[in-house]
C-alpha cells in the first residue's frame, strides 16, 4: 500500500503490530469482552482502555503502540483459544516479532496447510507458490529462508477477512421505478 508524503513523493505503509490486532479483530469479529478474555487465557490482564488505545487510529492522540510481546501474547492466546492449551502451558511469549514468526503463529492458530494458505494470500490479491510460501517458515540461516514482507502479511490478513467475513451479496433496489 502506498501514500503520498507530505512533501509530494510517494511512501510505503508499513503494518504495525496494532494494524494487525485490528485486521485480526474485524476478521474475527471479535467484540472487547473476547479480545479481553483472549489475554486473560495466558494469565495477562489487559484494560479495556489499554484495549481501546491499541485500536485506534495512529494518528488519534489517544493512540498507543503495541509492543512486540503484547502482540505475541495475543497471538498465543489465539493459538490456545482456536486450538486448546497444550500440556506444560503455552510458549513464553517473544520479546521481538518478525512478520515470519506472526504469519507462523497465524498458520498453527487456525491449523493451515500450505495450500490453504496461499489461496487465503490469493484470496487477498497476490499470487505467491508453494517454495516461496516455504521460504517464510524456514530458519533465519537456512539458504531459502526469505522475510515475510508487509504486503504479503497484509494480503493473507485481507484474504482470511475475505474467508471469514464475506463481503454482503446485498443487491440495491432500483429506487427509479
Amino acid at each position: 500500500m502506498f501514500y503520498v508524503n507530505a512533501n509530494g513523493t510517494w511512501g510505503s505503509y508499513t503494518m504495525t503490530n496494532n494494524d494487525v490486532l485490528r485486521r485480526l479483530r474485524y476478521a474475527l469479529d471479535y467484540n472487547d469482552e473476547k479480545m479481553l478474555k483472549l489475554f486473560s487465557l495466558l494469565g495477562v490482564e489487559v484494560k479495556r482502555a489499554q484495549l481501546c488505545s491499541w485500536m485506534k487510529s495512529n494518528d488519534d492522540d489517544d493512540y498507543q503502540s503495541m509492543q512486540d510481546r503484547e502482540l505475541a501474547i495475543f497471538l498465543n492466546a489465539l493459538i490456545v483459544d482456536k486450538r486448546g492449551a497444550v500440556e506444560g502451558g503455552p510458549p513464553e511469549p517473544e520479546n521481538r516479532l518478525n512478520n515470519n514468526l506472526i504469519l507462523r503463529k497465524l498458520k498453527i492458530a487456525f491449523k493451515l496447510q500450505s495450500e490453504a494458505m496461499i489461496d487465503l494470500i490469493q484470496l487477498g490479491g497476490l499470487k505467491i507458490g508453494p517454495h516461496e510460501l516455504s521460504a517464510f517458515f524456514r530458519a533465519k540461516k537456512h539458504k531459502h529462508y526469505r522475510e515475510c514482507k508487509d504486503q504479503v502479511l497484509r494480503r493473507f490478513l485481507q484474504g482470511l477477512q475475505e474467508k471469514l467475513r464475506p463481503k454482503s451479496e446485498f443487491v440495491w433496489p432500483d429506487l427509479k421505478k
